[in-house]
Formats: structure tokens, sequence, C-alpha cells
């Protein structure tokens, strides 16, 4: 009962700050500052400035700027013009016909990128023309996009796996290679849906592709040849112990400026803008991770953590009731936070859980990324249905409702997850590795 009070203070503070408009960042610094004032005798500012630098140094976060300018520069080159026409021939003759190129797209786009969002923008700009000129269902070319584009969140180079390995100070080259298998398995799902969702569908009924050759089809493949030598660099490197995720991150810029450069798309501004926007985005979630460990931090101090993860001990749940009670848990706290502002303002407490229930730290990664996924497609704030919203000018519950058969093709996948641990096991225990990966 005892531990009612700091839970009441916290909640109640970090609710009224982000329902004021203040950053998730700075909102996080003003919890943690409140509690710190409150039930602490060390000096906040003090612990504050600390821990702050602490977070903001820490080696690891190199990868995450290098990995966000490799995807804002991709994102400003042919990059969805030309997978489009790579993947299309190839795509046409599966049930579902070029429903595909969304998944495969986002798919391939995702093992450059490490971003939802710059994902579903760039596959979605080419193929959402496309598919409606072709007569695709608008439902199906929608609910695809906001599902597929998720995929950039568990394929390496993801954004959320290195927030979550640095916060809870894991190697984040063995969660890259962990998202792998999981984030394959996951758009052959989707692939799976949409060739019986056509099949079954009346109103499915695009205009048919004209027939093209083996050689032609192969011609047209040869747009993919770029893409795929960076992408087999970057996860290729790691996989193999040449590279930590630092160091493939610096060989994924330096390979993207090349195929910029050999695409024509290397401007000066182009350059500026996709440093400009790597900075911007790069400072956000710096922002956000050092304001989630000041509240780590001043939650330790009250004992927080200790005595809910002792709390949730008492109950005496299994490992399958504990993961069903996080999963509602994150899927609700994911219809008001973003996926890295909930990873990291709920780790200093979920992780004395998992480690106490004996999970795997690695697999749980997969498993939380996948559950933030869902994040990404839940009203009201899930991130890519205002992108799509703004691509796409249709009305918010439109999307949503097009977006329910991925969502729920995610559920399936915890559960998979779950029955087959070794999907996000095996390859991690598998790699080499070098020191310091």
């Amino acid at each position: 009962m005892e531990t009612l009070a700091p839970i009441a203070i916290f909640m109640f503070v970090l609710f009224l700050l982000l329902g004021s408009g203040v950053w998730v960042g700075l909102a996080l610094m003003g919890v943690a500052y409140v509690g710190m004032e409150l039930f602490t005798s060390r000096p906040a500012g003090d612990a504050m400035i600390t821990t702050i630098w602490t977070a903001s140094s820490s080696w690891s976060l190199t990868a995450l700027p290098l990995f966000i300018w490799m995807g804002e520069i991709l994102y400003r080159t042919r990059l969805s013009e030309d997978m489009f026409k790579g993947l299309s021939p190839w795509m046409a003759g599966l049930p579902g016909g070029l429903i595909h190129t969304n998944i495969v797209g986002c798919t391939v786009f995702a093992a450059v990128s490490g971003s939802s969002a710059a994902t579903l923008t760039t596959v979605g700009k080419m193929s959402i023309p496309e598919l409606r000129r072709r007569n695709y269902p608008e439902k199906m070319v929608i609910g695809t996009l906001a599902g597929a584009a998720t995929l950039g969140l568990m394929i390496p180079p993801s954004l959320t796996l290195i927030v979550y390995g640095v916060t809870i100070n894991e190697s984040i080259t063995k969660l890259f290679i962990a998202g792998i298998l999981p984030g394959i398995t996951l758009a052959a799902m989707f692939m799976a849906y949409v060739a019986i969702a056509s099949r079954l569908s009346s109103d499915f009924a695009p205009t048919p592709e004209p027939p093209m050759s083996l050689w032609r089809k192969l011609e047209n493949s040869r747009f993919l040849i770029p893409l795929i030598l960076l992408i087999t660099l970057v996860i290729g490197s790691m996989y193999l112990g040449f590279a930590t995720a630092t160091e493939a991150a610096a060989f994924g810029v330096v390979g993207a400026l090349l195929l910029a450069t050999a695409q024509g798309s290397l401007s000066g501004t182009v350059f500026v803008d996709s440093l400009l926007g790597a900075t911007r985005t790069s400072a956000m979630i710096a922002l956000i991770l050092a304001g989630a460990a000041f509240l780590s931090l001043s939650m330790g101090f009250t004992g927080l953590p200790r005595a809910l993860a002792e709390f949730i001990g008492g109950l005496e749940l299994s490992r399958f009731e504990l993961l069903m009670a996080l999963l509602v848990f994150y899927i609700i706290l994911g219809c008001f936070l973003d996926g890295i502002s909930s990873v990291v303002l709920t780790m200093a407490v979920v992780e004395p859980m998992i480690r106490q229930a004996g999970i795997d730290i690695i697999w749980f990664g997969i498993f939380i990324v996948v559950v933030v996924e869902m994040a990404q497609i839940t009203p009201p704030i899930g991130f890519n249905l205002f992108v799509l919203q703004g691509m796409t000018h249709h009305e918010m519950g439109f999307i949503a409702r097009a977006a329910i058969p991925m969502f729920l093709i995610m559920v399936v996948m915890v559960f998979v997850l779950i029955a087959f641990p070794e999907l996000a096991t095996w390859l991690p225990e598998n790699m080499r590795q070098r020191p310091g990966g």
C-alpha cells in the first residue's frame, strides 16, 4: 500500500504534463524531478545533470543517428519507384497480385530504414497511385500498407530495438539479428492474408497485368540489386561478426550516399535536408531516452520498480499469464503513446518482472516490438494512421478499420512467438560477434 502514493503522484504529474502538450522527453524529466524532490534527499538538479549526460553519451547510441540518416538519404532517392519496377513483375502472378508489393516493398525498405514512418512514406508514395490506377480495393491497399510498414520497427536496423537495447544494456547487434526471422515470418503472414482475402473478396477485380517474359522480369530485377547489396552489407556485416551495429550503420550511410549518387538523386539540398531530418529525429529520441533514464533513477530511489515486481511475483502468475497481462497493457498504452516512448517509460518497472520470471531478454525485445507495432495502427495516436491520412485524404475511421486485419495478424504473431521462441533466439545464439557489439 505504501507504493500507492508514489504511483499516484508519478501518474498524475505525467498525464498533466503530457495532456498540456509538453514534449514527451521533457514530461518524463518533469515527473522524475518531482519524484526526486518529494521522495529522496538527493539534490534533484545534480542527479538530473549526471543522469542525462550519462544516458546521452552512451556509445551504443551512436548507431541511432547513423541509421536514421541512412533512411533519410534513401527516402529522398528514386528508391520507391525502382522497387516497384523490380518487384511488380514477380508479384503480379501471386494470389492478390500487386498488393504484395506493399508488403515485400516494406520488408525490403525496412531492412535499410529502421523507421516505420519512413518505410510507409517511401513505399506508399509509389504503390498507392499505381494500385489505385489498377483498381485494387482501397481498403486492402491502405490496410496492408499500414500493417507492413510496421516491419520497419522489427527488421534490422530497428530504431525501437536500439532504444530497447540501450535502455536495458543489451547487445544491439544481437537484438537486430533476433528480429530477422520474426520479421520475415510476420511479412509471410501478411502475404498469406492477402492471398486468402483476395480469393474470398467479391470486389477484388483489379486490372490484369500484361504478360511478361522471364527475361524481361529478370531485366526489371536489376533495379533491386543496389538495395539488396546495401542490405547485405549492413545485416551481413553484423551477422558474420565483421562489424558492430555502429560500424554497420556507418557502412550503411556510405552505401546510401553512393546509391543516391549513382541514381543522380544526391544534390546539395538533398544532402543537407537528409542531415537535418536525421538530426531532428535523433534529438527527439535522445531527449526521450534522457528523460526516461532520469525517471528510472527517480523511481529507483522510491523503490517503486522493485515493489511492483515483488507485487507481480506475489500474484504467482505463470510466464504466459504475465505475457498476456503485458500484451494488454502495451496495447492500451499504445493508444496514447508512440512506441519508443512506451518502451522507455515502462522498462524500469517491466525489466525486473521479466528477469524475475526467467524470460529471455532478447526474446522479450522482439515480443515488445511486435506489440509496439500494433500501437502504430491503433487510434487515437497510431502514427501510421496519421501518415496514411495525409497521403490518402481518407477519414481516420476508414483507415483504422482497413488496418484491423493486420492488427489481428500481429496478435496472432505474439502467440507464434510464445509457441516458437526459437524464431527470435536461434540466430543470435548462432551468430559470430565482435567484442563490444
